[in-house]
């Protein structure tokens, strides 16, 4: 008898005990989902005026990572095949273009080629080769239907204006005149904006087609927030500064003095702070 009158105590015991424990499982969760909407709220609000932070955070690291990756790059000495033939180019239009065409073919996809900087706004961004969806998270990528500057043509580069840093955020505040900087380990090249256009996403020749001059192309989605459209800002070559290290003439090879708007043999006087 005692037997049974303990059984039946003791359950509900246990169950209160159980409701307890259920009912604290509850509140911790409910605490979880409030503070995840919150955060969600706080990263959509962050997102309207400023960028995503956590994307942003990413590729801040890979543009560090490739900032180290552009530096040496840039330092790098030519091989004995590139120093025969640098020495057999008869003028430094045909050197750059030279070591553009070598630098493009052993570029690999998402790797630093160079650096853009747009004054204007505040820009300066570590580029890399391509516009593939890993290499856009870690900064501007040219178009692989164009050519590297220095080879001549279009060179258009695509960026994020939300997310990844959002390097291309403000290019709609670009005006004709403004300056674009393309510092390349082999050469500067200044551009300067002729106007801006928006396409379809589809509209592809719009942002790689050649026109006959050397020209610049940034290619971003609009509106904010939207993939719906391309904004297109176009930019005309206006100034090439070789890179005496860059260039790296071979012994016996006479540099020439370039004509005002080519290509110009003494070292820019440009800094550009790292990002």
């Amino acid at each position: 008898m005692s037997d049974i009158l303990y059984t039946t105590r003791s359950r509900p015991q246990r169950h209160g005990r159980r409701g307890k424990a259920s009912r604290r499982v509850w509140r911790a969760l409910s605490v979880v989902l409030v503070l995840a909407g919150l955060l969600a709220l706080l990263d959509a609000g962050v997102t309207l005026v400023w960028q995503e932070p956590f994307s942003a955070l990413y590729a801040k690291l890979r543009q560090d990572h490739l900032s180290g990756t552009l530096r040496a790059v840039e330092r790098a000495a030519p091989t004995p095949l590139e120093r025969r033939a640098l020495a057999r180019l008869p003028d430094e239009r045909r050197r750059v273009a030279f070591l553009a065409r070598e630098l493009e073919r052993h570029s690999a996809e998402g790797s630093a080629v160079g650096r853009i900087v747009i004054p204007r706004i505040g820009a300066s961004f570590v580029v890399v080769k391509g516009t593939s969806t890993s290499a856009l998270e870690s900064g501007p990528g040219i178009y692989s239907e164009t050519r590297f500057p220095g080879v001549g043509g279009t060179t258009a580069i695509a960026g994020h204006r939300t997310t990844y840093l959002a390097p291309f955020r403000h290019v709609d505040a670009l005006r004709r005149g403004n300056r674009i900087l393309l510092n390349m380990p082999y050469a500067h090249f200044t551009y300067t904006v002729t106007g801006e256009r928006v396409v379809a996403p589809t509209d592809v020749r719009a942002a790689v087609g050649n026109v006959g001059y050397s020209r610049l192309v940034l290619s971003a989605c609009t509106p904010l927030f939207s993939a719906a459209k391309r904004l297109l800002v176009f930019a005309r070559l206006s100034r090439t500064v070789a890179f005496t290290s860059g260039v790296r003439t071979p012994p016996g090879v006479v540099r020439h003095r370039a004509r005002p708007g080519t290509t110009r043999p003494a070292r820019p006087r440009l800094r550009v702070r790292s990002t």
